[in-house]
């Protein structure tokens, strides 16, 4: 009444009448106190007695069970018949006493109870006089009888209860420790994949349940996992869709949508719902469980505090990327501006120069400042071709034309086209006779030697040689650009492929950091692998495999 309550629904009583009349009735109590409000009766669901504990804790009412029920009061008769001699009758009652509590520690209250009333029955017919009869000649067996039947169901009664005390403790001992692990590993992920996978793992395991993680897309709409079977279901996608954008639970178990086949958990974070936890049991009387939907409410809690995370965690990686990304587009962009300026400037002022009247510069200097803008040329002609096929390379639109062909051709070629630059320089090869042919892309290889050469010109002294051999290792050919210049300094072995990547020793001399990068990729392309090592006597060794198997 101080509430404004007008209707009250209640269910009707599944209780026997022997219990409501001893007891009374909640329901009863309620009409009578109900003055002018309005109570009006239901008939309710049937109440699931299935037990959400493992089988071993149900109570047993197999025949075995009470079979051996009946095998332990025989044993215990026998052990009294051998020890009768010994002790008197009501001392022997403690032997079937201990019969009771085993059978009820270990098959429960049906055949405890069983047992408690065959040991009263054994009781009288082996051990009460007169024996072996089910007579009774001093009444005050009778109470003898009913003691020991009660102390026998008491003492099953409570040894069933500790039992399933101690099982109820272990198991939750068992469930802390899972949402501990889960929650350690969950610390841990980085993706929201990885947050799927530990959630799935650990929770069908505790839960004995099909589990499915549901979050939205950008739009708000819930994605269901590949492998969800259960939650790809159209109704099952209306109700949790229903979970998401009203935050409430709903589904098997609860009063909203109780047709579903799985019970939605909304998942709260510090940020609001970032998703639902779907679960759909083995045992659909388990949802009706406090104590577990109590547990799975904590996990759920964790999950929803794990999928933030790891949305924060990738959108600051997201940030991280566009912060890396603007700052390679800033590098490049200064890097290939300087020298696409540097040789256009060189051009632009040695063609001014020409342009001046002939009687104003001699022949000697006109011929240097036309060598002038064929050199800046060709540079401004390699810068170009190394970004055009870096290009074409990370675009896939590069397709390998593979030839079987000896290696010392395009080695050859290869420094054919290098002439000019290697003047002054000695260049020696190192080929075994008996070198077999390759399949490789000629053009492609062609330009991997051109590359590393021009590397090493650039890096080293002008007079110092150069040594470009090969070996046959394993099924492989093995091959090496090697210089006697300074070296790579440690720090640099593993990047000097990075793309757009310059070393320190690279300012002023010109290029983009492209080179060695369309190298790793064309040598990667015919199947093999490039790297880099310093010589231990002096300079820089560029090497790279060619797989025989074309």
């Amino acid at each position: 009444r101080s509430r404004n309550i007008s209707k009250i629904v209640v269910g009707k009583p599944t209780g026997s009448r022997w219990r409501e009349a001893l007891f009374g009735s909640l329901v009863n109590d309620i009409i009578k106190q109900s003055g002018d409000i309005d109570v009006y009766v239901i008939r309710g669901e049937p109440e699931d007695e299935t037990s959400t504990l493992p089988l071993v804790l149900r109570s047993a009412q197999s025949w075995p069970a009470y079979l051996f029920g009946l095998l332990v009061v025989a044993l215990c008769s026998a052990l009294g018949k051998v020890l009768s001699a010994y002790l008197s009758p009501p001392n022997l009652i403690m032997i079937y006493l201990l019969g009771v509590v085993f059978i009820a520690a270990r098959f429960g209250r049906g055949p405890a109870l069983l047992a408690s009333l065959l040991s009263v029955i054994a009781f009288n017919f082996f051990f009460v006089p007169p024996i072996l009869t089910f007579n009774v000649a001093d009444p005050e067996y009778f109470i003898t009888f009913g003691v020991m039947f009660v102390v026998a169901l008491i003492i099953s009664t409570l040894t069933l209860r500790l039992r399933h005390a101690a099982e109820a403790a272990r198991r939750r001992e068992q469930r802390t420790a899972e949402l501990y692990d889960m929650s350690r590993e969950l610390v841990t992920a980085k993706s929201l994949e990885q947050v799927r996978e530990i959630v799935l793992r650990h929770m069908q395991e505790v839960f004995a349940s099909a589990i499915v993680l549901l979050l939205p897309d950008e739009n708000g709409r819930l994605t269901t996992p590949a492998g969800a079977s259960f939650a790809a279901e159209a109704k099952e996608q209306s109700v949790a869709q229903w979970v998401y954008d009203l935050r409430q639970r709903a589904g098997l178990g609860t009063a909203t949508l109780p047709g579903a086949n799985a019970l939605y958990l909304p998942l709260f974070a510090s940020r609001g719902i970032v998703g639902v936890l779907g679960v759909r049991p083995q045992n659909p009387g388990a949802m009706q469980n406090p104590e577990l939907l109590q547990l799975l409410e904590t996990f759920a809690n964790q999950i929803a505090l794990a999928v933030e995370s790891a949305r924060l965690s990738e959108e600051a990686q997201r940030a991280q990327i566009l912060i890396e990304t603007e700052k390679l587009r800033n590098t490049l962009l200064s890097s290939v501006s300087h020298d696409l300026r540097t040789p256009l400037a060189s051009i632009t002022g040695a063609a001014s120069s020409l342009l001046e009247p002939e009687n104003t510069l001699p022949a000697a200097t006109r011929r240097e400042l036309t060598q002038t803008i064929h050199d800046e040329a060709a540079r401004l002609n390699r810068l170009v071709r190394n970004l055009l096929d870096m290009t074409r390379l990370e675009s896939g639109a590069v397709k390998l034309n593979k030839e079987w062909q000896p290696l010392e051709e395009v080695i050859g070629a290869a420094l054919t086209r290098l002439e000019e630059h290697l003047t002054g320089r000695q260049v020696a090869t190192h080929l075994p006779p008996d070198l077999p042919f390759v399949a490789v892309d000629g053009v492609l290889l062609e330009q991997v030697f051109i590359n590393l050469l021009e590397n090493a010109i650039k890096y080293t002294p002008a007079a110092s040689p150069l040594t470009i051999s090969a070996r046959l290792l394993n099924e492989n050919v093995v091959v090496e650009i090697a210089d006697r210049g300074p070296g790579l300094p440690p720090a640099e072995i593993e990047r000097v492929f990075d793309k757009f990547y310059r070393s320190r020793a690279a300012e002023g001399r010109g290029g983009v950091g492209l080179g060695l990068t369309i190298c790793k990729s064309i040598i990667e392309a015919h199947g093999g692998r490039i790297w880099a090592e310093n010589r231990p006597e002096g300079g820089a060794a560029f090497r790279f495999t060619l797989p025989l198997k074309g």
